[in-house]
């Protein structure tokens, strides 16, 4: 990878072989009996979460030498660098929830970031067998079944929205304020990164986000939105920005093109 140019398909590829080789790790252990711990921030981590950084950060370290690397268990455990116009941000495991209760919708998350927009991003849902992925500019896809093909947000159906909310977490009454008066044909479940996806492959129009979450939960399905034709704003409607102070997101609602 050369930068400050801006990534091409033979990067994208290679974060994907990446994003997949920590998915092999992840479900490896998904089938043991493994232990789960809690945080300084009572979430919970698995060797799961350690080991999949511990595979990611070196390999895109070889890859792009100068980048700076944020990693979710690394700011955990204090690690924090210094970011400039261009870095990684990684979530090994975005979804522990989901992988503890293993209901299959936990995610592989690694994003580049360029002058605090989301450029680049790989997202793995290793128990589902689906991989999204996105350039900005270039386009976006999906892996599923064997097959690969590209994906699009679509116009919002004459029916109505199909709006994707937090499995693990949410705010009902801000939901309901946010929708009212919105023409919604349907409610679907999703957990960690997944809903963004939902959006860019045109299988849901609109996430509401009224939580916390920090931009390595985000930035890969961000960056995968975005190259499908989506977007991510602010509930001041202003575009969702990354390299924040503390990397902890505002409110924010992602949609596709109408």
């Amino acid at each position: 990878m050369s930068l400050p140019d801006h990534p091409g398909p033979d990067d994208l590829a290679a974060v994907e072989a990446i994003v997949r080789r920590a998915g092999a790790l992840i479900m490896a252990i998904y089938g043991t009996d493994f232990a789960v711990r809690g945080k300084s921030d009572a979430s919970p981590v698995t060797e799961a979460d350690e080991q999949a950084e511990a595979l990611i950060v070196p390999a895109l370290a070889a890859l792009a030498p100068d980048v700076p690397i944020v990693a979710e268990e690394a700011v955990a455990a204090g690690r924090i660098p210094a970011v400039g116009d261009w870095f990684w941000l990684v979530d090994p495991l975005d979804g522990t929830k989901e992988f503890v209760s293993r209901n299959g919708e936990f995610t592989v998350n690694v994003a580049l970031v360029h002058r605090g927009e989301p450029v680049l991003g790989v997202v793995l849902a290793p128990a589902l067998q689906r991989l999204f992925s996105g350039i900005a500019g270039q386009g976006a896809w999906i892996e599923e079944q064997g097959r690969r093909r590209p994906i699009h947000c679509r116009a919002v159906p004459s029916e109505g929205l199909t709006v994707v909310a937090s499995r693990s977490h949410g705010d009902a009454a801000a939901l309901d304020a946010f929708l009212a008066g919105r023409k919604v044909a349907a409610f679907a479940a999703a957990g960690s990164s997944l809903k963004l996806c939902l959006v860019a492959a045109g299988e849901a129009d609109l996430y509401p986000r009224f939580g916390r979450t920090m931009e390595w939960d985000i930035a890969a399905g961000h960056a995968v939105l975005a190259a499908a034709g989506g977007r991510v704003l602010t509930l001041d409607g202003a575009p969702l920005r990354y390299a924040k102070p503390g990397f902890e997101n505002p409110h924010f609602v992602a949609s596709g093109m109408g």
